[in-house]
């Protein structure tokens, strides 16, 4: 996940969107043949150099252009034609959402897997039920993971809704108007790079797409507080119904060597407090000025 959020992956994902593009206008005959293999070949660019530019120009996308251009040559009059710089910016994120959402879903499916399993192997383990905390009635330790398990699979669902919802781009020009770009150069760059375009834009995607994405995160990580809040109550000395894996070597504490903490369960916690607060970020930004405003 580091890497795909890596400042060298999004501006590949800006040049990906840039040769798309290219390759569009080629294909309608604004482009030569022969300037689009040169700015494929050629098409390079330094986070160095990125950064440099920008320290001039003030303008990420622009000192991006110009660090193509220099290694492009004079083949890079082609580049960013018709564009602004949502086009590619936004349409990057979309590649970003969509490859971030795929590592989660990888890893959502072998956790349902392991909750079912359980399901089925505690299925006749009695265990002591509460409500508020106290006793009630007995019930089964794999009704409990049958509970987490339909659970995630609502969230796989969410989270698949969100990954169409945010694989969405945007090839529309300034304020969304296509002023400079027929309708159909988004649709063929959108489907190149295996998103869907956008009904309707403005010089930006919408951002309700991108709360839709960080909320349905927020209500995972809810879903996996829920599972460590009830491992770190069994983990409780008072309780000691079930307990997290302690490995050979591991230490619970400096001065009292006796302590098993529950460690784990206490990192999701604490991180699903951050998830659930940037999807209120996500909430606050898709009220923008007009067209767009660059206060998200």
């Amino acid at each position: 996940m580091g890497a795909v959020w890596s400042l060298q992956n999004k501006f590949q994902k800006w040049l990906d969107v840039e040769i798309a593009v290219c390759e569009v206008h080629a294909e309608d005959g604004i482009i030569p043949a022969d300037a689009l293999a040169e700015i494929k070949s050629k098409a390079a660019f330094s986070l160095e150099r990125i950064n440099e530019i920008e320290k001039t120009t003030d303008h990420d996308v622009i000192a991006f252009t110009t660090n193509l251009a220099e290694n492009i040559g004079p083949s890079s009059r082609f580049v960013h034609y018709g564009l602004t710089s949502s086009d590619v910016v936004d349409t990057a994120n979309a590649l970003l959402l969509k490859e971030s959402c795929e590592l989660l879903l990888a890893r959502i499916d072998p956790l349902m897997d392991v909750l079912k399993r359980r399901a089925h192997e505690f299925k006749e383990t009695p265990q002591i039920g509460r409500t508020h905390g106290i006793h009630a009635e007995p019930t089964s330790f794999g009704m409990t993971w049958a509970l987490w398990f339909s659970e995630m699979k609502r969230n796989r669902k969410r989270l698949k809704d969100a990954l169409k919802t945010v694989a969405v781009g945007k090839i529309s020009g300034a304020v969304g108007a296509f002023a400079h770009l027929d309708p159909s150069v988004e649709e063929r760059v959108c489907e190149k790079l295996g998103l869907a375009a956008a009904n309707v834009s403005t010089q930006v995607i919408q951002r309700d797409r991108y709360a839709e994405y960080l909320c349905t995160l927020a209500i995972i990580a809810s879903s996996l507080e829920k599972i460590a809040l009830q491992v770190r109550h069994w983990q409780r000395t008072e309780v000691r119904e079930a307990q997290e894996a302690f490995k050979k070597g591991q230490k619970g504490s400096s001065a009292m060597p006796h302590k098993r903490n529950p460690i784990l369960s206490e990192r999701i916690c604490g991180m699903a407090r951050t998830v659930r607060a940037n999807s209120i970020v996500g909430l606050e930004n898709v009220a923008l000025w007009h067209e767009r405003d660059i206060s998200h």
